[in-house]
């Protein structure tokens, strides 16, 4: 007896399975870094849309790299097309890492990248190292920001070589404390420029 079935067929009968939906998730706008203060994307500028035309924004950030060593990429929301940024945010965070030599792991609740109520910007991932070969990587989720009603709730989640040589994963939750939209996002490093690397806006369909 098949124990596992597709659309009530055993595995072994099946000979093609339904593909993913095409169009589910379209590529936005391309950002990428060269010596850059900050990479913004801000809704009607640029070809970049952040409106309700998706309930779901994602930003997909590749090889990033600081211009100052042990640096950490984070951020800030806006309401006013990127006029000012720093919408209060509360949120929390949980990180993994293991070193390369095997000497330590550990899984910890992360005090340094949750927020409550702060105006601060919002850490993706550990800190940054700025050797050729140091960067980190991942995604960020924001859900409905043209919303009136609710707060703005993002996740998100990264994975960073860190100066010490080790493998640190970051998942962040939590939400912009405003019910008026969300038309722009913007990255920065804590301190320096963003020497390097793309983030990338997708807007995905839920049905």
């Amino acid at each position: 007896m098949a124990l596992v079935k597709y659309n009530n067929n055993s595995i072994s009968a099946v000979t093609s399975a339904a593909a993913i939906p095409s169009g589910a998730m379209t590529l936005i706008k391309t950002l990428t870094a060269s010596s850059s203060s900050t990479l913004s994307f801000v809704d009607g500028s640029s070809s970049v849309v952040l409106d309700n035309t998706y309930p779901i924004y994602m930003f997909k950030f590749i090889n990033i790299h600081p211009a100052t060593d042990g640096q950490w990429i984070g951020f800030q929301g806006s309401t006013n097309s990127g006029s000012s940024y720093g919408i209060a945010i509360t949120s929390t965070a949980f990180s993994g890492y293991h070193k390369e030599d095997g000497s330590s792991s550990g899984l910890q609740y992360e005090t340094t990248n949750d927020l409550a109520q702060s105006t601060n910007y919002q850490r993706l991932t550990w800190e940054i190292g700025n050797a050729n070969d140091e960067s980190n990587a991942g995604y960020f989720y924001l859900f409905n920001p043209s919303s009136t009603t609710f707060v703005k709730h993002f996740i998100t989640t990264g994975n960073v070589y860190h100066p010490s040589n080790f493998s640190a994963n970051v998942f962040n939750g939590g939400y912009f404390n405003t019910t008026s939209a969300i038309d722009a996002i913007r990255f920065q490093m804590e301190s320096g420029n963003i020497d390097s690397g793309t983030i990338k806006l997708y807007g995905i369909k839920d049905s």
